[in-house]
């Protein structure tokens, strides 16, 4: 900078130079003095634009100090707030995780409770629902089968397929004949000497139904016929013998019908049952290794009253009957003899098959298309290769309900 500045005065002395006198007026004292004066003037001024450089150099210098300092402190303290920045974040990342593990705990403990709380729902609508099969069943019936006694041979007809019934609800001496696996036509005879018998008057008298049914799962119940109507998967149809007449119908839930209940009865696909409780119907349950599914009905109002899953299969079934809320249920091998009852399924779980002797059916060389029990008589109405059959029974008295 004072280089710049002494190269300045000296281009200043050379262009006040150039304004110089002449030599015959050089030696004019007044003219020396004034030119005399003027450069002490333009020393002067030059000295203070010296001194005012070297001060704001100074100043520049001093600035330039205190700007380092402050730049270094700046660096500091960003290094400290960075610092204090992670510090921060490390403490929101902790308190994070502990919110979240106390939402957990807090998550966990409203699962337990509401878990405990399922739990205590499902105990009480379990007690729930054993009381209402248990006044569902309470019934003044308490027996249960040890065997069979023996077999009759009530009548011969060419159908291999078919039932027979008496009304299961009421004294009627009236039987009828459903032969075939689908019809329209009920035979009806004025008692079993007649049904036995061809010869005996009067003869039988022909009914003719507005709808056909399917399989031989038919039954006879305080004046109604209920069966499944033939061309749909699970409409069971009450039909009034006397009035001649279509009542009702319901259709069965679960599946039903889409399945032969029983392997060895190939037209059956729901059988329906009367004891001493009511009205039932049987079939099979969904899947390949399908299991047996009992519904009882309500016959007032064609309405299911309750449904269990029984462990009961349909492979190697023939025919089942209920005896007293009891599921008995026959199979065979093959469909040949012999025909045992290998699985009962009892809804208030008093009798198990650990409970029951060996049940066998006298040995016939056919399958069974239909077994029915009639609790008015105590004894079941079979069919067997065209065959009517009656057997009698051998019961005793039921464990008592816990």
């Amino acid at each position: 900078m004072m280089v710049a500045l002494r190269r300045a005065s000296a281009l200043l002395v050379l262009f006040l130079a150039a304004f110089l006198p002449l030599p015959q007026y050089a030696q004019d004292p007044a003219m020396v003095h004034y030119i005399y004066q003027r450069f002490q003037v333009l020393e002067q001024g030059l000295e203070k634009c010296a001194q005012a450089t070297r001060a704001y150099i100074e100043d520049f210098r001093e600035f330039s100090k205190n700007i380092s300092v402050m730049l270094g402190r700046c660096h500091t303290y960003t290094s400290e707030y960075k610092s204090a920045v992670n510090n921060l974040a490390l403490r929101v990342e902790r308190a994070q995780r502990e919110i979240d593990y106390l939402e957990y705990l807090r998550e966990a403990d409203l699962c337990m409770e509401s878990e405990e709380k399922k739990q205590a729902e499902m105990l009480l609508q379990e007690a729930e629902e054993e009381k209402k099969i248990r006044v569902l069943l309470n019934a003044s019936c308490d027996n249960m089968l040890m065997g069979i006694k023996s077999l009759k041979i009530v009548k011969k007809t060419t159908d291999p397929d078919g039932s027979w019934m008496k009304d299961a609800g009421s004294d009627s001496p009236k039987v009828y004949l459903l032969s075939g696996s689908r019809s329209k036509t009920v035979w009806e005879f004025a008692n079993i000497r007649a049904f036995m018998e061809d010869s005996t008057k009067p003869a039988p008298r022909k009914l003719l139904l507005p709808l056909s049914w399917q399989g031989s799962g038919q039954v006879l119940y305080k004046g109604f016929l209920y069966f499944h109507n033939q061309g749909t998967s699970n409409e069971i149809v009450k039909y009034n013998l006397q009035k001649r007449t279509v009542e009702d119908r319901m259709l069965l839930l679960g599946g039903a019908g889409r399945a032969l209940v029983y392997q060895h009865s190939p037209f059956t696909y729901i059988d329906l049952a009367v004891d001493e409780h009511g009205l039932w119907a049987i079939h099979s349950g969904p899947g390949i290794q399908s299991h047996l599914v009992l519904t009882k009905i309500d016959p007032d109002i064609l309405g299911i009253e309750h449904s269990w899953d029984t462990p009961c299969r349909s492979q190697d079934a023939e025919a089942s009957f209920l005896l007293c809320g009891v599921l008995y249920v026959v199979y065979s091998s093959g469909g040949q003899g012999p025909h045992r009852i290998t699985c009962v399924y009892d809804p208030l779980g008093t009798i198990s098959d650990e409970d029951l002797p060996s049940l066998f059916f006298p040995r016939r060389s056919r399958s069974h298309s239909t077994i029915h029990y009639n609790p008015r008589d105590k004894q079941l109405y079979a069919w067997n290769e065209g065959n009517q059959i009656i057997y009698k029974l051998q019961t005793k008295k039921k464990l008592p309900l816990k």
